[in-house]
């Protein structure tokens, strides 16, 4: 009963070169991001949202016609409010957990295991979405500019989760290093555009830019609830713009010591250029009468009205395009790393907690591709479709976090001064001010709060329902798995454990064979030093067979001497359930509760080629027998390609 072992194929030469050689564990200190870095790293997302947050709010206005376009700036100027308060959140919460984890740690150490988990689901979801919405928003940016590429849409965002997995497993650092330019270079240009575009809207640089020309007429019979109801959505859509914010309070020790002091400077200039860019595209937007167009984002017909169709325009585009793709980033940044803070917890598999040769978590990146790329083909990379979902996961776990640092702050003006604190995550010391930091973390929760009750009833129908049902589903999975780990820490626990408690070990050792070949012969020779009962078994469908078997057995009796040899004869082409069904008998009936050695001979191939023209017989039997229990399997493989030394060949006698 032989197969052959899977090839050893030159992975390790495909893979250094596709990601580059291998980093030794004590350049991690060296892979870490300056605040240069690191803020075209973390802050990609949010600072990209500015492409489509303001058109998302336009979006909805627009229904109640042109004149409403107008709202368009106070609902930014609320939405630019509570980032100012989500942001002061965050720098508290990377002071205080320097260790990183964002909302899931702040959330576990301060409201538990379950809110937690709603904070992490909540989390884990969105940054899958964010890597969907932001690369199929950059595919739109391109579209708009060039619309012959539309109908590829969904073939050009899945080659760009593609490129973006392939820089993230190649290290932070050089991912850093790739995004730096595309996001500085929209910052800038967006900034140019703003800065002219104030300068001509005040008549300062030229003739004052004249409105769009396209009117849009109110739906007739609009009702004030009808009314309020279409304010809540424009606000819901426009609350995009806060997505990607926890991002730095998560990747803390992503960053160059000091690192929560780097990280919170970080983070403050995230909002800072943020928001400027957010409300001055809103403003210019509301003051040009800009109208919402399929195919033609707000930003585009913006920078053409203001700049034309020169290389600013382009210019603009071409990096809207880049930053949208990369702002995925941060999902690639954050997924991961909050996958390993969970499976270090026992909430996802262990698997996800070690880093690759590149210092990566490199199966989370894996799986993120893998489910980013999944949400693309089901929405044909249109990101406003996506965007209902989009908020509503960011919203939950801003409370939640929020929540959680009213409570720390709450803890930390009850420590005398001059003691600490230590929680289950960090060390709290006294503050003086630390009532007003509670408040406006209060604040900030309620305010998120109510903001995720709005999406969840304005955005239902648009598909909301999805995360609303997804969140609960995922929470339930990860307990299911966290109760896995348990149980297996249960059964493997040596607590009360005595040595009469330890099973006992069968002296006896079961070779499957088909025939009698160097391979078996290595594998029967092997097994006599293992037990003094060794037994070969063989299933024969034909008198032929085992006329074979038996005289070829009969030619090497130095080595099969001393073995029993069973051979049953079956009339039906499954050989594995009769000596499954053998193996059985032995345990069951000769070595009751001991274990017993099943031990398997393979032959190795020279090729991948030759691998694949031979049967798994030998493999499907090892799947078989690892359901078994009180079985142990070994493999001896025999090596084709390698010649036996001449002092061992002498000891074979040719095959008959």
């Amino acid at each position: 009963m032989t197969t052959q072992r899977g090839m050893s194929i030159p992975f390790g030469s495909i893979k250094h070169f596709l990601i580059g050689p291998p980093f030794p564990n004590s350049a991690e200190i060296h892979e870490r991001l300056d605040k240069a870095r690191a803020l075209a790293v973390f802050a990609s997302d949010p600072i990209s949202s500015n492409a489509y947050a303001t058109e998302a709010v336009m979006s909805v206005l627009i229904l109640l016609g042109s004149g409403a376009l107008q709202l368009t700036m106070p609902i930014a100027l609320g939405i630019a409010a509570l980032v100012i308060l989500v942001v002061f959140s965050y720098v508290q919460t990377i002071l205080h957990y320097p260790g990183g984890g964002g909302a899931y740690t702040v959330t576990k150490d301060n409201l538990g295991m379950m809110p937690s988990l709603f904070a992490a689901a909540a989390l884990l979801v969105d940054y899958t979405l964010t890597v969907s919405v932001s690369v199929s928003a950059g595919i739109r940016a391109l579209t708009s500019a060039f619309p012959e590429f539309y109908d590829y849409r969904v073939a050009l965002a899945l080659g760009a989760i593609a490129l973006l997995t392939w820089i993230n497993l190649r290290g932070v650092r050089e991912s850093g290093t790739v995004f730096a330019l595309p996001t500085y270079a929209f910052v800038g240009g967006v900034l140019v555009v703003i800065a002219m575009g104030l300068a001509r809207a005040t008549g300062v640089m030229g003739e004052p830019l004249a409105p769009h020309p396209v009117q849009v007429q109110p739906t007739d019979g609009v009702s004030q609830f009808a009314l309020i109801w279409l304010l809540l959505r424009a606000f819901a859509a426009g609350c995009t713009a806060l997505t990607g914010i926890e991002a730095i309070s998560n990747g803390v020790q992503a960053f160059k010591p000091p690192e929560a002091r780097n990280a919170a400077v970080t983070m403050i200039w995230m909002g800072v250029i943020a928001m400027t860019l957010f409300l001055g595209i809103s403003y210019l937007a509301t003051h040009l009468a800009i109208v919402p167009a399929e195919g033609d984002s707000v930003l585009s017909q913006m920078t053409r009205m203001i700049a034309g169709n020169g290389f600013l325009y382009y210019w603009v585009q071409f990096f809207t395009m880049m930053i949208l793709i990369l702002a995925a980033n941060t999902g690639y940044q954050d997924f991961p790393r909050l996958s390993s803070f969970l499976a270090n917890d026992g909430f996802l598999p262990r698997w996800m907690q070690n880093r690759g040769s590149r210092l990566v978590f490199s199966s989370g990146i894996l799986v993120l591709a893998l489910l980013s790329a999944t949400l693309v083909v089901i929405f044909r990379a249109d990101e406003i479709a996506m965007l209902p979902l989009y908020a509503l996961g960011v919203m939950l776990c801003f409370t939640l976090s929020q929540a959680g640092m009213v409570r720390l702050m709450g803890r930390v003006g009850k420590i005398p001064p001059g003691e600490a604190l230590h929680t289950h995550a960090t060390v709290i010391h006294y503050e003086r001010g630390w009532w007003w930091k509670r408040g406006l973390n209060a604040v900030g929760a309620v305010t998120t709060g109510i903001v995720f009750v709005v999406l969840v009833v304005t955005k239902f129908t648009e598909g909301a329902w999805l995360v609303a049902i997804a969140i609960p589903l995922l929470v339930f999975w990860l307990r299911s798995i966290h109760r896995h780990y348990e149980a297996v820490a249960v059964a493997l626990s040596t607590q009360d454990l005595q040595p009469i408690d330890l099973i006992g070990i069968g002296d006896v050792a079961i070779v499957p064979i088909a025939d009698i070949h160097r391979g078996t012969l290595r594998a029967l020779k092997y097994s006599k030093r293992l037990a003094s009962d060794v037994r070969a078994v063989s299933i024969v469908t034909s008198a032929e067979q085992e006329a074979r078997v038996r005289r070829r057995w009969a030619s090497f009796p130095d080595v099969t001497g001393g073995i029993r040899l069973d051979i049953i004869t079956y009339d039906f082409r499954d050989i594995l359930s009769p000596l499954i069904e053998y193996i059985e008998q032995i345990a069951e009936r000769e070595y009751v509760s001991s274990l017993i050695t099943v031990v398997i001979p393979e032959f190795v191939p020279e090729s991948i080629t030759a691998h694949l023209l031979h049967n798994q017989t030998a493999n499907l039997l090892r799947m078989r027998l690892l359901g078994q229990e009180n079985i142990v399997i070994i493999d001896i493989p025999y090596h084709i390609q390698a010649p036996a030394p001449l002092d061992q060949r002498q000891e074979w006698v040719t095959l008959r």
